[in-house]
């Protein structure tokens, strides 16, 4: 996709003051430099993000009750940014930490709601990584889309074990998984894999691991975790060791029982931690190896309890919402110490060091808006510039983003929502709004964030399209998560059957005739569209019942089509066949009851390009 238009030109001249380039250091490689990258010894790489998990959920940042000993050697270790910030949601920074860009303008900037599609156009590190000679490959919760040419594999990884959106067990996840004995999509085949899921992802990272030293490859490893996401489930043994911990303690307005399985979650990815820092010394790989660890947003279940002294939690624009630990170890190439790199970092800034120290080839026209932080990391006696930062998102309450729904980051300084100012130094706590105090320093804030927000705001509305009928993925399911600017991604919303409906952005890969077929169940449940399920009880919980809907009409409208059918009593998807010509467009469908009353859209739509020799069928009724 080409930057043609006068908006984009007015997004890349605003930000020119503070955009980071590439510039000589992690440039374009000459073809001479990129042949002596790849044939030089580089550094592996293993980046660790867990989910949820907030900067007080930690032993090394002062939690009194949590065990992490692998998470705090590893603190004690490394090299630690001790101002490092995120986006307060999974997706954004998610899209942040791969492309090195903000994430309002790769697209994916909310969990759902059609706005967790990462830009096509945009090179990802697993790209940069391959492009560079190295293995790559993901183990766990991708998050930046589900369907052709959003997945992993379509985005510069070679090895893929994921689950689709944004935890197991969503809308668009495998059916009834929960945890345990799970199915997860080995590239795009789905698979069933025995045991715990962080269990799994760590496991079959190791075996991966062992797999590139044996071959002599250098490689990048991805483990994104799920945990300690909800819903909060764990092997009992974790959860009865903290019930135990926290037995007698004040908890100040945690759930004991949600509390010890949180925790016992992030226990559990400690112990496979240790798994991986003992496979790594056994094989000779650590000293060669950079390890990171960070998270993806501000804490959730651990908050009430300890904090760190933060006001804020996951999806908020206070501290506790983006500040998280991010720390790295890389004994032989100087990183380590167990120091601390002062000033503020984020995850836009990882990409741009790993091209640093890895030697990454970089296309000719890549920018990114983080910064590397080679140079810090390696040498104490270096410091950060001085710098702002935006933290914005897109909100599931109110999809588009909003001028100065936003924090900005100055040094001491937090600027929240254009109104608020605190100082950080004299109040951590966020206590105290200051802003009538230092109208000065508001106001270059506010400079800041509007030469921002201008480059950025014209872009908001241009939605990822869901692409069907290509070679690549044919039949593809669409699902409601990707419904624009509607939230239903959550497996419980599809089971009490939430009355929602929304509209799929779409691209037709090509001309030909398609079957589109309408579910309220994905097919793998086998159920009929006006049945309800049983809940569904897995090793450590249980579902609640899928609801019944009293489907008897389907409609579908696509482009110039607008169809309607009948729907039976024991019918399991309304299918219908038309002539689709290729291009942009949208989809929407719904469900009415006996009466012509709407009940919702399909929450799944099976899209199917046909073999041009297939004998039409009778078309289905115009409205």
């Amino acid at each position: 996709m080409v930057r043609s238009t006068a908006c984009e030109i007015l997004r890349w001249t605003v930000r020119a003051s503070w955009l980071v380039s590439l510039g000589a250091v992690v440039g374009t490689l000459s073809s001479g430099a990129a042949v002596a990258a790849r044939n030089a010894p580089r550094p592996n790489v293993i980046l660790l993000l867990v989910d949820d998990q907030g900067y007080g959920d930690l032993g090394c940042t002062g939690n009194p009750v949590i065990e992490t000993p692998n998470l705090d050697r590893l603190h004690s270790e490394g090299v630690r940014l001790s101002d490092f910030h995120v986006a307060p949601m999974c997706t954004p920074t998610r899209a942040q930490l791969m492309t090195g860009v903000d994430s309002l303008y790769t697209a994916a900037m909310n969990v759902s709601s059609g706005r967790a599609l990462l830009r096509r156009d945009l090179p990802t590190m697993a790209d940069l990584f391959a492009r560079s000679g190295y293995r790559t490959a993901i183990f766990g919760k991708w998050h930046l889309g589900d369907i052709y040419p959003y997945r992993p594999l379509d985005r510069g990884f070679q090895t893929a074990l994921w689950f689709r959106s944004s935890y197991v067990g969503s809308a668009s996840d495998a059916w009834d998984n929960d945890y345990f004995n799970d199915r997860y999509r080995l590239g795009d085949d789905l698979q069933r894999f025995e045991g715990y899921c962080t269990d799994v992802f760590f496991g079959r990272a190791i075996d991966w691991i062992k797999e590139r030293q044996r071959r002599g490859e250098p490689f990048f490893a991805y483990l994104p975790l799920n945990a300690a996401h909800a819903p909060l489930y764990v092997p009992e043994r974790y959860r009865k060791r903290y019930e135990s911990l926290l037995a007698g303690r004040e908890l100040k307005g945690a759930r004991r029982e949600s509390l010890a399985r949180f925790f016992g979650m992030i226990a559990n990815i400690d112990e496979n931690l240790g798994r991986l820092e003992t496979m790594l010394r056994e094989t000779g790989l650590r000293d060669d190896t950079i390890l990171i660890f960070l998270s993806d947003n501000g804490g959730t279940v651990g908050v009430p309890f300890y904090n760190a002294g933060m006001k804020g939690s996951k999806t908020t624009l206070w501290e506790g919402g983006h500040r998280v630990p991010c720390f790295a170890r890389w004994p032989s190439g100087g990183i380590g110490g167990g120091r601390d790199v002062a000033g503020l970092t984020e995850c836009q800034d990882l990409l741009p060091t790993l091209v640093e120290l890895c030697s990454l080839e970089v296309p000719r026209n890549a920018r990114f808006d983080g910064m590397s932080l080679a140079k810090v990391l390696r040498d104490p006696n270096e410091r950060l510039p001085d710098r702002m930062l935006v933290v914005q998102f897109s909100r599931m309450e109110s999809q588009r983003p909003k001028r100065n729904d936003a924090a900005v980051l100055w040094g001491r300084w937090r600027l929240v929502k254009g109104a608020q100012l605190y100082d950080l130094r004299s109040d951590p706590h966020q206590d105290r709004d200051v802003f009538a105090e230092h109208p000065d320093v508001a106001a270059r804030m506010q400079e800041h964030y509007d030469r921002w927000w201008a480059g950025i705001e014209p872009s908001l509305d241009r939605f990822q399209p869901s692409v069907v009928g290509s070679p690549q993925a044919n039949p593809t399911r669409l699902c409601a998560c990707e419904w624009a600017d509607v939230f239903l991604d959550q497996g419980r919303q599809v089971r009490i059957g939430e009355r929602k409906n929304g509209v799929w952005h779409i691209e037709v890969d090509r001309e030909g005739r398609y079957e589109i077929a309408l579910c309220r169940w994905p097919r793998e449940a086998d159920a009929a569209m006006t049945s309800g399920l049983p809940p569904h009880v897995g090793e450590d919980g249980a579902s609640v019942a899928g609801v019944a809907l009293p489907i008897a009409a389907a409609r579908l409208r696509i482009g110039d089509h607008d169809v309607r059918m009948d729907v039976g009593a024991e019918a399991r998807e309304a299918a219908f066949e038309l002539d689709l010509p290729k291009g942009r467009t949208t989809l929407e469908t719904w469900f009415h009851d006996k009466a012509g009353k709407e009940i919702c859209g399909a929450y799944y739509v099976y899209v199917h390009r046909l073999p041009e020799a297939k004998t039409e069928a009778a078309p289905a009724s115009e409205e």
